[in-house]
């Protein structure tokens, strides 16, 4: 049997966490192909056909793919499901939104947010907001999974080319449409795998306040920009960038906590972190407790300071 990852992608490039789903699927040792879906998606197959320990991948190129609505590429995939023992992709909003659908097609669970694999059919995966693991056997045939992708050496790629079939499919009718898409464009790095993060929370007072404090900081740092729920739900960021158990999950080199408290859901999605900086006028913050480093002080006076000392 053969395992199946499913690539996510902008249309243009491999998103970087598909290298880490390699190297998660070469626990079965059996072959492993990718599933790339989308329009005009030539140069992204052909990254993917580069990826060391990929044996072929299978393209399905079509205008109505564009915008990889779930309901199109769940049903793809339960199509050929069966022909695989494993069906997996590193865990972000756009697996979650499409495997659970094509694991209830093929009648099969799916195991969400895997950290570690022990056996063909057995995973640790985190409860209770990261504070108990669990582990989990799965009977289906059908293994279908998401991983954490952070817990996994990216896979390497080359110059070689593995073989890229393509398939036609023809456009399905869904009660769901695409209507329009507008995209937030930045410089800055993306959240999801950038390798410093600086992060704001509530006590930046306001939109202006978490702009004008962390941008000049995550600048300097060549940094993406992250937020709590306190400062998303207060209006001062966007919820694209929120990290935490129900955002983003994150595991940058370096993490900045700056005015943030640290509710279990937030420090959820950044303890893995290697540094952890905490930055909160609070000594009693709960954030410390996973700090590496800490810093208690006016938000408003050191955090300037420090963008300061890296001219």
């Amino acid at each position: 049997m053969k395992t199946l990852i499913l690539a996510e992608h902008n249309g243009i490039e491999l998103n970087p966490t598909v290298l880490q789903s390699v190297t998660a699927a070469q626990f079965w040792e059996a072959p492993i192909e990718i599933f790339v879906v989308g329009s005009n998606i030539n140069a992204v197959a052909q990254q993917a056909a580069s990826i060391v320990g990929v044996s072929r991948i299978l393209q399905i190129d079509a205008e109505h793919l564009a915008p990889q609505l779930a309901e199109d590429v769940a049903e793809l995939i339960a199509s050929i499901g069966v022909e695989y023992q494993v069906i997996l992709s590193t865990h972000s909003s756009y697996s979650r939104n499409i495997l659970p659908r094509a694991a209830a097609l093929l009648d099969v669970d799916v195991i969400s947010d895997a950290l570690e694999i022990h056996a063909d059919n057995t995973y640790v995966r985190a409860i209770y907001s990261g504070n108990v693991n669990a582990t989990i056997q799965s009977k289906d045939a059908i293994q279908i999974l998401t991983v954490h992708g952070n817990n996994f050496v990216a896979a390497n790629s080359n110059n070689s080319q593995v073989e890229i079939a393509k398939i036609a499919v023809q456009a399905t009718q869904y009660q769901s449409r695409w209507v329009s898409e507008a995209r937030f464009e930045s410089a800055r790095p993306a959240l999801s795998s950038a390798k410093v993060v600086v992060s704001g929370g509530g006590s930046l007072g306001s939109a202006a306040g978490f702009d004008h404090l962390l941008s000049p900081l995550a600048d300097k740092l060549g940094a993406a920009l992250g937020a709590s729920r306190a400062a998303i739900e207060a209006g001062f960021a966007s919820s694209d960038i929120l990290v935490g158990q129900s955002g983003i999950v994150v595991a940058p080199d370096l993490y900045i906590a700056v005015g943030i408290s640290g509710a279990i859901q937030h420090t959820h999605g950044m303890k893995d972190s290697k540094v952890i900086v905490a930055i909160n006028q609070d000594p009693d913050a709960p954030i410390f407790q996973v700090a590496d480093y800490w810093l208690v002080g006016d938000l408003f006076k050191v955090v300037p300071e420090l963008t300061a000392t890296l001219q």
